[in-house]
């Protein structure tokens, strides 16, 4: 079995869904039909949190023969045999969410210079907008000594970085059943992974501000191989919101986190989640979000429109917000987020960084990203890709990246 593209004659195509927004799914169903009409004689598969949830809505697809649950998606072996090319109808592999409490350790390739390890799964929390805990089911999470083990385990197949993720990481040391079965916490599984020899970097996803405890700040401040990148879900800058929304901290706490990562390490990238449109979210609630990143010393935005989820307390609050007004919040914070993305950059012109070759792409440039994830960009060199080379930032280009000088030792030592 190899992996091919979707139009180069796939026999079996497996589609790992999302299910935040609406739009997720609807993604999901034009994949289904583009995998349809690119291969009508492979199987589809469809697996993941839309899967999970809405596994009749899916199996009714035209084309999908397979609708696998979260409790069997790294199983998907085990089914291929059931599958029939006479068979019209789907067949299904679901579970009640409650029922999936165990955890199984996994990690994959981005490309050939970083992976994404997963140490944790599913969440506890009760966000009123969130449909996460039902497709994804208790918090929950693998030893470290088998992350460990993972990490050895990239280290020998190559990658320079290694980009921990979960639904929920900050939360890490819940059992393989939910339950506190160690002592280990976060900050000791960081500890651990950074002691893990050959690797350049290490890259933390997406924590909650209320888990990103000052202790960890702290180790990232000083530790080996951790990188100054962090990404912290904020969602709204009104505390009325947040209260709404059931979010564990108020715009206070996450001030203080902002400030605290920047005292310590000046160059941090900090990335920010931001839902607009939530059902309550007046004007003047709005702006106070506006104003509150306007003013934070932040990176860039990830923008997210809210959108109605069944089986959620927020889709039967009243304040509805109408689309339109949802999606002219979601382009003023968008261009608030271009603006902290090109000053952030332009900050950084002239400084030294050490740069990730990652890519080439067709335009005949290479890109690669600084240890504070700033992508830059390069004529192509093949021989650079996947090595971590000394550079100088120069000035932002339109795309979003910037242009640099590569260390001219270096490039006389290549050529020698």
């Amino acid at each position: 079995m190899h992996l091919v593209q979707i139009q180069d004659g796939a026999d079996l195509v497996v589609i790992n869904t999302c299910s935040v927004t609406n739009q997720a799914d609807k993604e999901c169903r034009t994949i289904v039909r583009r995998a349809n009409r690119a291969n009508p004689e492979a199987f589809v598969v469809v697996t993941g949190c839309y899967a999970q949830l809405k596994p009749s809505e899916i199996a009714a697809l035209e084309g999908v023969d397979l609708v696998v649950g979260a409790g069997d998606k790294l199983h998907l072996r085990r089914f291929l045999d059931d599958l029939d090319p006479t068979e019209d109808k789907a067949i299904v592999h679901s579970c009640d969410i409650q029922d999936v409490n165990s955890y199984q350790s996994a990690y994959s390739f981005g490309d050939r210079t970083r992976a994404f390890l997963k140490v944790q799964d599913g969440c506890d929390y009760v966000c009123t907008y969130c449909t996460i805990p039902l497709a994804r089911g208790i918090s929950r999470s693998a030893s470290m000594e088998d992350i460990r083990k993972q990490a050895s385990d990239i280290v020998a197949k190559g990658a320079l970085e290694v980009v921990l993720t979960g639904v929920n990481i900050g939360d890490y040391g819940k059992g393989e059943f939910g339950n506190k079965q160690h002592d280990h916490r976060f900050i000791d599984l960081l500890q651990t992974l950074d002691g893990v020899d050959g690797l350049d970097r290490i890259r933390i996803s997406s924590v909650e501000p209320n888990l990103l405890k000052d202790e960890i700040i702290q180790f990232v401040a000083n530790a080996e191989r951790f990188v100054p990148h962090f990404h912290i879900p904020l969602q709204s800058g009104s505390d009325a919101i947040l209260a709404l929304m059931k979010r564990r901290y108020r715009r206070d706490l996450f001030a203080n986190r902002v400030d605290s990562i920047v005292s310590r390490m000046p160059d941090a990238c900090i990335g920010v989640d931001v839902i607009v449109g939530f059902p309550g979210e007046t004007e003047d609630h709005f702006l106070e979000t506006y104003k509150f990143l306007d003013a934070l010393p932040i990176g860039y935005l990830h923008v997210f429109t809210y959108s109605e989820r069944s089986n959620t307390e927020a889709v039967d609050m009243p304040g509805v917000v109408p689309v339109p007004e949802r999606k002219a919040r979601n382009h003023r914070l968008r261009l608030l987020s271009a603006k902290k993305q090109r000053a952030f950059m332009q900050a950084h012109e002239g400084q030294y960084h050490r740069v990730l070759w990652e890519m080439g792409n067709k335009t005949g440039r290479m890109q690669g990203y600084t240890e504070n994830y700033i992508r830059v960009s390069a004529p192509f060199d093949e021989e650079l890709i996947g090595k971590v080379v000394n550079a100088t930032l120069e000035n932002p280009r339109a795309d979003g990246s910037m242009s640099v000088i590569i260390d001219p030792v270096f490039l006389a030592n290549k050529a020698c």
